[in-house]
């Protein structure tokens, strides 16, 4: 079949681009829709539709689930790679957890003696689904631009716009739909949000793409003259081990970020003042609050580096300060655990919520966008969605870190001193990690060999590197 070639711009940018842009915003939709309800569907009264978990249950499932939603896209990677592509690696994922929505969505009263086999296989679509969508849709984004493209990083925070768009809104209409109507039908709205995501995708995806994507990357390194089984060059071996070593402190600061989906969550559910006025606001609400930020503060941050110029921090640093941030806003949560007091009938003011998330979004601007422009950088073409799984791999452990820290929360009177100890010893975590990436970050950037735009190699003992000689070393 011929497709037709991408056409036209908007702001500068390949329409595809904004075509990933809704594709990933619907996707965004439908997992934050199901993540913002999950942990209180779980621990909600079963005379009420809930499940009846205890708290430390529901955050260890939390956890649990989100670590394999992360580790699959490495073999989904592979998969779009080797054999499917990234255009049929995200139909087929997509409409696997479109079914894994719907599953989790089939009333209770219809499935009364297989209502945990419904609720596991559910879990499980969505899981192998993620694995199949995520990796590939931003690996496709940096296929938009060829290498050098300066036009990169605003790329991925306009993506990254599309991602917290969908963020935002889900959690205000799902949350709402489960926690006023019926918990079973939040997650069928969550499906739906994939369904469009979809639609979008098959519809658009030849006009405003071409070609990209159709083809798994071994096919196109092959076709541009390299062996499959090429083995990695220097300079190639040592840009993976900055994604690997980069992706190793994204555990300390997603771990701690995670907490918003789980035991800060919960917080918000019943440890909060949540009335204003008359109304009193679903816990689900503050799901969308990080995301609204990002939003907002956006084109801000971006812009803020564009000004800076040759001073724009390399992306090491920018890791240090997304850690910084991270720890700031733990400590707005030990506010709110210190108004508590010890006593877990006094609700804390939201605001103390609300600013925690305000810098955790700071901190998630500082790593996240620029973590997947670097990789798009960094990764070699015939692994690049290998890499971006790699990557998601990382996030996943630091869920699972996530939910397990969260389980110690524990019940009743013990929870709030458990609380203010969980959150002081994130944030310490988080600056004593900080310190350590900012010492490493002139080293990290030194073996980016070029691809940061800041430090040109330089010849060094024991490789070949002068500017492009190093190319051709093999190891």
């Amino acid at each position: 079949m011929s497709l037709e070639k991408p056409v036209g711009t908007i702001f500068g940018h390949p329409k595809g681009l904004f075509l990933l842009f809704g594709t990933e915003m619907w996707e965004r939709f439908s997992y934050y829709g199901m993540r913002a309800i999950l942990v209180l569907y779980l621990v909600a009264l079963t005379e009420s539709g809930g499940m009846g978990w205890s708290n430390s249950d529901a955050l260890s499932l939390y956890g649990t689930y989100t670590f394999l939603v992360y580790v699959t896209p490495l073999f989904g990677g592979w998969l779009a790679d080797n054999v499917l592509g990234q255009r049929k690696s995200i139909i087929i994922g997509g409409l696997l957890m479109a079914a894994g929505q719907f599953t989790l969505g089939v009333p209770h009263e219809y499935i009364i003696s297989n209502e945990m086999t419904f609720f596991y296989t559910g879990l499980a679509l969505l899981i192998i689904g993620n694995g199949m969508f995520k990796p590939n849709i931003s690996t496709m984004v940096g296929d938009l631009y060829k290498e050098g493209d300066h036009r990169r990083d605003g790329a991925f925070t306009i993506f990254y716009m599309g991602i917290n768009l969908g963020a935002a809104i889900a959690p205000l209409i799902v949350g709402t739909i489960a926690e006023k109507f019926e918990w079973q039908y939040g997650f069928i709205a969550a499906g739906i949000g994939m369904l469009m995501s979809i639609i979008l995708q098959v519809s658009l995806g030849n006009k405003y793409l071409g070609d990209i994507g159709i083809e798994p990357a071994v096919k196109q390194s092959n076709t541009k003259g390299q062996a499959k089984k090429e083995s990695l060059t220097k300079i190639e071996f040592d840009r993976i081990k900055v994604i690997f070593i980069m992706s190793a402190f994204t555990i300390i600061f997603w771990a701690g970020f995670e907490q918003g989906g789980g035991l800060m969550n919960l917080f918000a559910s019943e440890y909060t003042d949540r009335w204003i006025m008359n109304f009193e606001v679903p816990a689900s609400w503050f799901q969308s609050v990080s995301a609204i930020f990002i939003v907002i503060l956006a084109p801000s941050v971006a812009s803020c580096w564009i000004k800076m110029d040759h001073k724009e921090p390399t992306s090491p640093v920018k890791f240090a300060l997304a850690l910084i941030f991270l720890a700031i806003g733990f400590l707005f949560m030990i506010g709110a655990t210190m108004q508590q007091g010890g006593d877990i009938t006094v609700k804390t003011s939201m605001m103390w919520l609300i600013m925690a998330y305000l810098f955790h979004t700071l901190g998630e601007l500082c790593l996240s966008p620029i973590g997947l422009s670097m990789v798009t950088k960094l990764a070699p073409l015939r692994l690049a969605s290998v890499m971006m799984g790699i990557w998601f791999f990382f996030t996943g452990m630091a869920n699972y870190v996530a939910g397990y820290v969260g389980s110690f929360i524990g019940e009743s009177t013990e929870s709030a001193n458990n609380a203010m100890v969980i959150f002081a010893g994130i944030a310490i975590t988080a600056t004593l990690s900080a310190v350590i990436i900012y010492l490493l970050s002139d080293k990290l950037v030194y073996w980016m060999h070029g691809a940061e735009g800041v430090h040109q190699p330089q010849k060094h003992e024991g490789s070949i590197i002068a500017q492009q000689g190093m190319s051709t070393e093999r190891i």
